[in-house]
């Protein structure tokens, strides 16, 4: 049931009796209780489902608030999401609110483990960074806690917030600018783990390059490398020593480009007369004089603001969906 009214004529005690269970077992079900049995759980979620049941905020209420909030991030490896986790404290701390960071590592499981963790010990509301769980997931989640999405493409969410840059803009900004600077051989580096879910921001970004290659008149090529590890690194090598090494590399992430040109320089590649480089996020490292690397700046501490402030309006009580796009921008550097 989408509609704000309906839902609000539905309450705990609603589902309870749809159920055939008590009032004390629906909280538990919705909480993650420990213990917890699998018929229990499905008897009740069917009922919340059924009914499109959502907490109110007069329910939240009577719990009381713990002025906490979880913040869930994908890893600790990139340096960009720092800057996120500024822009979310600059508005938690002025609230006197205190937040709880989990770490999922890139894996779904992981993630689910603390999202469920972060619930139990009834954190206000949730804040997950470039998430890896699926939208439905989300939702199920979505229905017991208050939850803004950052990182994550799902513009048809009902139950939770996404915000995001505009990933196929900034892919085309990328590409433009290497066509104006008279590229035709460009090529999208992504990672095969992050090929599957169009959520995601690298596909997202490689859609934009496509979109871009085509109105160029261009062919598109797609490279892919592992996240870590040795075969990241002979791949990356593979690609340079390449007899048909692209001209103009895109990076979905400085995370990749930063190797590449690295590597690069070792190799004696010449940046940017043998190989034009532009990666994505504007990480702080991408602008040392030494690194020099041009990239898309989507603007994180602005992303995790945006976040914390639809996180607020989503706890006091507003139920519509807000799906927020911010322009990145490019910075070029002296790889271009």
């Amino acid at each position: 049931m989408a509609d704000g009214d309906t839902d609000a004529r539905v309450t705990i005690r609603t589902v309870a009796a749809d159920a055939g269970v008590s009032v004390a077992a629906v909280s538990k079900v919705m909480r993650n209780a420990y213990g917890v049995s699998d018929a229990l759980r499905l008897k009740v979620e069917a009922s919340i489902e059924r009914l499109g049941y959502r907490p109110s905020v007069a329910a939240r209420g009577m719990r009381g608030r713990t002025f906490t909030l979880g913040v869930l991030l994908v890893g600790i490896d990139n340096p960009f999401l720092p800057g996120i986790y500024q822009g979310i404290e600059s508005v938690t701390e002025s609230a006197g609110y205190k937040i709880m960071v989990g770490v999922g590592a890139a894996r779904a499981r992981t993630e689910v483990s603390l999202i469920e963790q972060m619930i139990d010990n009834r954190m206000d509301g949730l804040i997950l960074v470039a998430s890896q769980i699926s939208g439905e997931t989300m939702e199920h989640y979505a229905r017991q806690i208050p939850i803004v999405v950052v990182g994550h493409h799902e513009p048809a969410a009902q139950g939770y917030d996404t915000i995001n840059n505009d990933d196929q803009m900034g892919a085309r900004l990328a590409v433009q600018a290497f066509v104006d600077r008279g590229h035709t051989d460009i090529a999208f580096v992504t990672q095969p783990e992050q090929d599957g879910d169009l959520a995601d921001v690298a596909p997202q970004r490689e859609i934009g390059y496509r979109a871009a290659m085509a109105a160029a008149g261009l062919t598109t090529r797609v490279l892919s490398l592992p996240s870590h590890g040795t075969p990241r690194d002979a791949q990356i090598h593979q690609i340079l020593t390449a007899p048909d090494r692209p001209r103009a590399i895109f990076c979905w992430s400085d995370l990749d480009a930063v190797p590449l040109l690295s590597t690069a320089y070792r190799l004696g590649i010449r940046v940017p007369q043998d190989l034009a480089l532009i990666g994505y996020d504007n990480s702080p490292v991408a602008g040392l004089s030494m690194v020099d690397l041009t990239s898309i700046d989507q603007d994180g501490p602005r992303l995790g603001k945006l976040g914390a402030e639809a996180l607020f309006t989503r706890m006091n009580g507003r139920s519509s969906p807000e799906h927020i796009l911010i322009e990145p921008k490019l910075i070029p550097r002296g790889s271009i």
